[in-house]
């Protein structure tokens, strides 16, 4: 039987963790890949050695260079990542088995069930979502110039799987504006590296350009008010992702 090692990555996801462990272990081995930083950094290697998994810890720069360093600590010949949110369901686990037996493609892109404030979310792009987390670990490595919404390299072809992960994804609006302030802080210093800078008509262009794109052309109008208001959080996000490159034109010009 091919190897396949399931890394699970996480930090402080105390009650993810004992159901996304058990949701993998069809897998041959199980590496629990932890942020050194976390806040409860003791009771997750606890959980996690006493379910049975190996136990590894990096501090945390960027998800691109994370995910690379997982790859590198495991040996197998397969590799699936799975978040600590994320569940893989039995029809999943089998379909994985599968396609690395066949060996027709170096990587897999796995379609996500997204739950987003208790509610799974088909529309506004939460769906199909594919994520490329099924690697031929020898043939894959991860983009360093993408450090958030981290992009796959494969030496060789991908192929997609039909069975879903599933994502537990925002529990609530507090964890929502959280998460997409930071990523807003990592996509304005992506953006502030390529040379672009704000105009003033981006503020209003471009969060009505991303609210039209998830609630008329992704059909967010399908999940009702959700879907309202998602593609409203997500106008939301890119006036501040032009807000924080702003400050960081502002600070480099004031110095």
């Amino acid at each position: 039987m091919t190897a396949l090692a399931a890394v699970i990555l996480c930090r402080d996801e105390l009650e993810h963790l004992p159901p996304c462990l058990e949701s993998v272990w069809f897998a041959d081995e199980v590496l629990v890949f932890i942020d050194s930083r976390s806040p409860v950094l003791d009771e997750m290697i606890r959980l996690a050695e006493a379910a049975g998994a190996r136990v590894q810890q990096r501090a945390f720069d960027d998800y691109a260079s994370h995910r690379n360093a997982a790859l590198q600590a495991v040996d197998t010949d397969w590799v699936l990542f799975v978040d600590v949110d994320e569940r893989v369901t039995p029809e999943l686990a089998r379909e994985v088995r599968q396609v690395i037996a066949s060996g027709k493609a170096v990587g897999y892109g796995i379609p996500r069930d997204n739950y987003i404030f208790g509610r799974l979310t088909r529309h506004a792009g939460w769906y199909p979502d594919y994520q490329t987390r099924l690697l031929r670990r020898t043939h894959a490595r991860y983009d360093p110039a993408r450090p958030v919404h981290e992009v796959v390299i494969l030496d060789g072809s991908q192929d997609y799987l039909q069975h879903t992960l599933i994502h537990y994804n925002y529990r609530d609006l507090a964890h929502f504006l959280a998460k997409q302030r930071r990523y807003a802080e990592i996509d304005a210093g992506i953006l502030y590296d390529q040379g672009i800078r704000p105009r003033l008509h981006h503020f209003v262009t471009m969060p009505l350009r991303q609210f039209f794109w998830r609630f008329v052309t992704l059909a967010g109008y399908r999940d009702g008010l959700h879907g309202l208001r998602l593609s409203l959080l997500m106008a939301w996000y890119e006036w501040l992702k032009y807000r924080k490159l702003a400050a960081r034109v502002r600070l480099s010009a004031s110095q």
